[in-house]
C-alpha cells in the first residue's frame, strides 16, 4: 500500500501525510490549523515541530504556498493555536 507524502513548506522534506500539520485557507479566505485533514479549502503542510513553525512564520513561508500576501496576525494566530493544541 503507498503512503502519502508531502512536503514540509518549512524544510522541503517529503513526509507521511499524517505526521505533518496542515494549514487550510477556507474558501471564505480563513487561514487555521486543520487537524483533521479533512476541512474544505487548500492545504499546505508543515512539520509538527517547533522549528519548522518558527521558520514559517518568521519567514512568512504560507505566502508563497497561498499565493496571497497573509498579515502578521494571522501568522501569530497560528503558532497560537499550535502552541495550544501541542499543550493538549
Amino acid at each position: 500500500m503507498k503512503i502519502p507524502t508531502r512536503t514540509c513548506v518549512a524544510c522541503r522534506k517529503p513526509q507521511p501525510k499524517k505526521e505533518l500539520l496542515r494549514v487550510v485557507k477556507t474558501p471564505e479566505g480563513d487561514m487555521r490549523l486543520d487537524f483533521t485533514g479533512r476541512a474544505h479549502g487548500r492545504g499546505a503542510y508543515i512539520c509538527n515541530n517547533d522549528l519548522c513553525v518558527e521558520t514559517a512564520v518568521k519567514k512568512k513561508l504560507f505566502n508563497r504556498e497561498f499565493k496571497s500576501n497573509i498579515g502578521l496576525d494571522v501568522y501569530n494566530r497560528l503558532s497560537e493555536e499550535y502552541r495550544g493544541h501541542k499543550q493538549n
